[in-house]
């Protein structure tokens, strides 16, 4: 289904963009078109393409350095390059690169479709347009773009079998992802199996991961064959893989690398099919050096690398997690939905959340609980939200930031006009200019 995909086409030649624009809208795909590398540099963090097309030869930014600006930003976005017969071997060079392909002018409008429909298998937005994005992530509550390029990555990922360590503060949804990579996956009939390493006692995880036999150790009255065979064909989640202990990592390491798991008090070993998503809080590297972890497991298990946002970083996302939150609750409050305040959901967006995503569940819980009306005041809140303070930023963060947001403000009052807003910042036009290159802004896009 095309209709949803947004695409961001690059090209100097009008007649040839609006072409182009024409033969993709016919097939049900948002499509936007600049004229410019800078230009489509502007436009991407604005409409988010789940794929980019670009000419190769531009004037400034050519297609080439355009490729590899989207690639630092997201990795998972398919670029396209259109080239002509003579720079066919840069082409080629490019896609070595990892541009998704190539066409050659003049295109067919046909081939350019079936390329389209190629590359957007591969999307940035891996699931596909948001409100299609299917049941494998339907529980994971977001609007924000770093959490559709979060996705972005476990959806490429789920479609491999590779071996996945997720990274992320407490509270930030490490399950929820791991639940939804085994949903995408080949794997998804099978069994999905959580194991927190720090919620079994020690003395009983062994035996819980690896099995046992009858009689191996006292209170075995019976024997067990453990998570890692009743994951068979599915997969296993090692929540906290941080704190498993030394012993236990050596016996993790041999599963990994043999494929077969040794019930304790057993001589026999047998053959596992599984696949491992593991998740910490913990910075590996550091407890590499100070010795708590063993080198050669993390590599192990960190072939793919994802990290979740903590959630003051990821602040859009609040309001649309709230209310699903409240949705939630009502179910159980006799289906009395309620709402905040404006006041009381901007104190909601401004929180420092150590917590995530589960704290602000918590807070929304006892607002709820509490509150006697159909609106939720802000004066529940105070309370709930304990250190209700702002995240300090690095000064290096606040400055871009402020420096950003102080243009975007200075535009928007002058309509676009580089030369007013120029005067009122006190700076000379060149260096103004300079200023508005470094975060990408665009003057035009301010004209009223």
């Amino acid at each position: 289904m095309s209709e949803g995909y947004r695409i961001l086409l690059v090209d100097d030649e009008a007649d040839l963009l609006s072409l182009w624009k024409l033969r993709l809208e016919s097939n049900s795909y948002q499509v936007t078109t600049t004229l410019s590398g800078e230009e489509a540099l502007a436009k991407l963090a604005m409409i988010r393409p789940h794929l980019v097309i670009t000419d190769l030869r531009m004037p400034g930014i050519d297609g080439i350095t355009l490729f590899e600006a989207v690639r630092k930003r997201n990795r998972a976005i398919p670029v396209i390059i259109i080239t002509a017969h003579g720079s066919i071997p840069e082409a080629v060079e490019a896609t070595r690169q990892g541009v998704f392909s190539f066409l050659t002018k003049p295109i067919d409008g046909r081939d350019l479709v079936r390329e389209v429909e190629k590359a957007l298998k591969f999307s940035a937005a891996g699931a596909g347009p948001r409100d299609d994005r299917g049941e494998w992530c339907s529980d994971i509550i977001y609007k924000s773009a770093a959490m559709e390029q979060l996705l972005s990555k476990a959806r490429l990922v789920a479609e491999t079998d590779a071996t996945v360590l997720i990274r992320g503060e407490s509270g930030t949804g490490k399950e929820l992802l791991a639940i939804a990579i085994h949903r995408a996956s080949d794997r998804s009939q099978g069994p999905f199996i959580p194991v927190n390493c720090t919620a079994i006692p020690e003395t009983l995880l062994e035996s819980e991961l690896f099995g046992h036999v009858k009689g191996s150790f006292t209170g075995a009255s019976r024997s067990y064959m453990g998570l890692f065979q009743s994951a068979h064909k599915g997969t296993l989640f090692l929540d906290e893989i941080g704190d498993m202990p030394l012993h236990l990592q050596v016996k993790l390491l041999r599963v990994l690398q043999e494929r077969q798991v040794r019930p304790v008090g057993s001589t026999t070993s047998v053959p596992v099919d599984v696949r491992i998503i593991s998740a910490t809080h913990r910075n590996l590297e550091e407890a590499i050096e100070s010795g708590q972890f063993r080198e050669d497991l993390f590599y192990r298990l960190d072939v793919i690398g994802l990290e979740l946002p903590p959630l003051h970083d990821r602040k859009e996302d609040i309001p649309i997690l709230v209310e699903s939150f409240i949705k939630i609750l009502a179910s159980g409050n006799e289906g009395k939905v309620q709402r905040f305040t404006p006041k009381a959901m901007e104190i909601l967006v401004d929180a420092a959340w150590p917590g995530n995503v589960r704290q602000l569940y918590n807070v929304v819980e006892q607002a709820v609980t509490l509150t006697t009306t159909p609106i939720i005041s802000e004066d529940l809140l105070h309370d709930a939200i304990k250190h209700h303070t702002k995240r300090i930023l690095p000064l290096i963060e606040a400055r871009r930031r402020f420096e950003q947001e102080y243009l975007v403000q200075l535009l928007q009052t002058t309509q676009g006009n580089v030369s007013q807003a120029a005067r009122i910042a006190n700076r000379n036009r060149t260096d103004f200019y300079k200023l508005l290159n470094r975060h990408h802004i665009v003057p035009a896009f301010f004209k009223s």
